[in-house]
């Protein structure tokens, strides 16, 4: 989104704009200023003329030194987070709306070249969802390294590592499955890097993991009738939560669509709703439904704060950021438990629940296959097929009759 580069008093500038625009405090802004001084003498001390996210994570492992995270004063931590939100709005343009996060430092010589595979990782374009969890999982190994009083590669042997994979049972399959496939880039990476005589990917075992599709979750017309009218239309909350209900079981959108959603996305003219969707990056034209329609006015009107922001749907309290997934998650989960919607231990109650049950009540009518493909913003049939398995009514005409058995069978003839 922005350069790679950027002189620091500049991207500073653009940030505290973009904060204030989110109704940030002052007292909060100011934090954020006296955080940014103490990078910006760092940067002078290293004669350091443009921010870029390894100068950024520089500057927080000079401020750790040899202490740990765990260590670290609150506020020390606090110039932590300023000095992320720095870097990602230098990439993606924005500031997710949360709490302080934990930093995962790679220390020494073994996590400084564990930093340089990450950054080679990022310019391949991987997500920084992606990178988080790959600092975590390496963290994992890094640790177990140290406990066997290895500091450096060429400390590394076959051995060590086969030790490790084995002791990888006692975490899920799917941890075991990232942890082993991770690994295996990490060796190769040192190998064709020259910081490695030996290619220890060959022996990192494979996980034989194969994920298994789970049913959809579908709720019933009726469940979806009470979730809606369960939500207290009354307060900007509840006016908000409830368009954003609305979007999800009547047109089937992503949650990541539905918070992201923007004014220009809506076409009253022509009474569409028209966006490029996240997951797919494919253009999706649904109809603006007069139900929907009405919702988003009544919010708009009287329950969206006051921002010049592009979003729609836009937190209660400041910051009046846009909302993420997570949020909406839980305000579908608790809408549902308003409703008195049973076992909902047993059974997934987010957003995308709310598309699943769409796509069933579409099978229900005998909807062609690429008919529900185009209402749910597929690119072609066969993801659609992935919803076959919630129409058991088709599946009991598939169904084969058991042919009786004969008594020796039972009384162990056979």
């Amino acid at each position: 989104m922005a350069t790679a580069e950027k002189v620091l008093q500049k991207l500073t500038d653009e940030v505290l704009a973009y904060l204030k625009r989110l109704s940030y405090s002052d007292s909060r802004i100011n934090q954020y200023r006296s955080a940014w001084k103490r990078l910006a003498a760092y940067m002078a001390n290293n004669d350091l003329q443009h921010y870029t996210a390894s100068v950024g994570e520089a500057f927080i492992y000079h401020l750790i030194g040899e202490r740990t995270y765990d260590d670290l004063d609150r506020w020390e931590k606090d110039i932590i987070q300023c000095t992320n939100v720095l870097t990602e709005y230098q990439e993606t343009g924005a500031v997710k709306f949360r709490r302080i996060t934990r930093f995962v430092e790679l220390k020494g010589p073994i996590g400084e070249t564990m930093r340089d595979f990450i950054a080679h990782k990022k310019s391949l374009g991987v997500t920084q969802k992606t990178v988080d969890g790959n600092k975590t999982q390496l963290r994992r190994f890094l640790n177990y390294l140290h406990e066997n009083d290895i500091f450096t590669l060429d400390g590394i042997n076959r051995q060590l590592i086969i030790n490790f994979a084995d002791q990888l049972v006692f975490y899920t399959p799917y941890t075991r499955h990232l942890m082993l496939a991770l690994l295996k880039q990490f060796f190769r990476y040192l190998y064709d890097n020259n910081k490695l005589e030996t290619d220890y990917s060959q022996i990192i075992p494979k996980s034989n993991y194969k994920k298994q599709p789970n049913i959809p979750t579908v709720y019933s017309n009726e469940e979806i009738e009470a979730l809606i009218s369960a939500v207290d239309r009354g307060s900007p909350k509840g006016k908000r939560d409830y368009a954003m209900i609305l979007l999800a079981a009547r047109l089937g959108l992503r949650a990541k669509d539905i918070c992201t959603i923007k004014f220009e996305n809506l076409k009253w003219e022509q009474n569409l709703i028209v966006l490029i969707q996240k997951k797919t990056s494919q253009k999706i034209e649904l109809p603006l439904l007069a139900e929907i329609g009405e919702a988003i006015i009544d919010y708009l009107k009287y329950g969206r704060p006051d921002s010049s922001l592009p979003y729609v749907f836009l937190h209660v309290i400041s910051p009046y950021d846009r909302l993420s997934q997570s949020t909406l998650h839980s305000i579908v989960t608790q809408n549902l438990r308003r409703a008195g919607i049973k076992n909902l231990e047993k059974r997934k109650h987010g957003p995308h629940a709310l598309r699943h049950s769409l796509a069933g009540v579409l099978l229900e009518k005998k909807t062609p296959l690429p008919v529900i493909s185009e209402v749910l913003g597929h690119s072609n049939t066969e993801s659609t097929k992935f919803y076959l398995r919630i129409d058991l009514g088709k599946l009991r005409q598939c169904a084969l009759e058991v042919p009786p058995l004969s008594t020796a069978f039972y009384e162990g003839g056979f």
